[in-house]
């Protein structure tokens, strides 16, 4: 009797999370150790076609960069990097493109209809989708203070996103599964970043919340020690006094640049936690980091 007694308290503490997300989109990028690690990619699939039985429209956006650089290895394409981003040539992008769109796609999409779901795999091209335009990043000389522009290949950013298409899976009972290759304005293809793709799509869908998956717990302070919410008006004094270092800066200045576009929230959040994603939407104190306009 007690299990079951914990059981059905469980279940009725997340009726108001349910009620709270009933109908909403939610967008969740997908990747890094939660995607490679069988038993938490079969959890995830799961949760998954939870979220959609119980009234919530998940769209998930996956990466898959250690799944590239495997097949790169295989294929003995050497990797080129300009200032610490991977320059994606002819080459690459059709093996960035094969990866992502066909192998990892499909087994997303296979595992959530596994799950008892209905899933249907898409790249940013499929109906022009993610429309993308050239990366390029300038760099000034500090000596002569002249300035370049750094060409990065078929690097792309999304300048914009038609939702129709998802409108037209999300309608039909299904999950959109996308896979970040954009289409530039003459047709050409292009390797989106997944958080940034992920982001385009949660402010084009005005998306309620958008989940990052990673392999760290969240935002942690000096000691270690995980912060579970901040406003975007924080963000520039912990990157200033160091609290925030590294790659997680630009997954900060991302995720609040998201919410001033009008998602309500950007959770950042250990996609190595079991069912990580329902413990962030459906119990009170979530898993991870939220950034919000407003902390609360």
């Amino acid at each position: 009797m007690d299990d079951i007694n914990t059981t059905a308290r469980i279940l009725s503490e997340a009726l108001p999370f349910l009620q709270r997300y009933d109908d909403q989109i939610i967008v969740v990028k997908y990747g890094g150790h939660a995607m490679v690690d069988p038993a938490l990619a079969h959890r995830f699939a799961r949760d998954m076609v939870m979220l959609k039985v119980c009234g919530l429209n998940p769209i998930v956006v996956h990466g898959g960069g250690p799944q590239i650089n495997r097949m790169l290895d295989k294929l003995e394409v050497k990797p080129e990097f300009r200032e610490g981003l991977r320059v994606t040539d002819a080459e690459t992008m059709s093996v960035v493109e094969m990866v992502l769109s066909g192998s990892i796609n499909k087994s997303i999409v296979a595992s959530i209809q596994q799950a008892g779901g209905r899933a249907v795999g898409i790249s940013g091209k499929d109906g022009n989708l993610l429309i993308a335009e050239k990366f390029t990043k300038k760099k000034t000389d500090p000596e002569t203070g002249r300035v370049t522009e750094i060409d990065f290949g078929f690097v792309g950013e999304p300048v914009r996103v038609n939702t129709e298409i998802l409108e037209t899976i999300m309608k039909s009972d299904a999950i959109p599964v996308i896979a970040p290759v954009g289409v530039g304005w003459e047709g050409e293809t292009y390797n989106v970043n997944a958080d940034t793709a992920a982001g385009a799509i949660a402010t084009a869908t005005q998306a309620k919340r958008l989940l990052l998956l990673t392999d760290v717990a969240g935002v942690l302070d000096k000691d270690k020690n995980l912060i579970s919410e901040l406003r975007v008006g924080d963000l520039d004094a912990l990157v200033a006094n160091g609290t925030i270092t590294g790659g997680m800066i630009p997954k900060v200045e991302s995720a609040a640049a998201v919410v001033n576009s009008g998602v309500e929230g950007v959770i950042i959040l250990d996609g190595r936690v079991p069912h990580s994603v329902l413990l962030e939407l459906l119990t009170p104190h979530g898993v991870g980091t939220r950034i919000s306009r407003t902390g609360v």
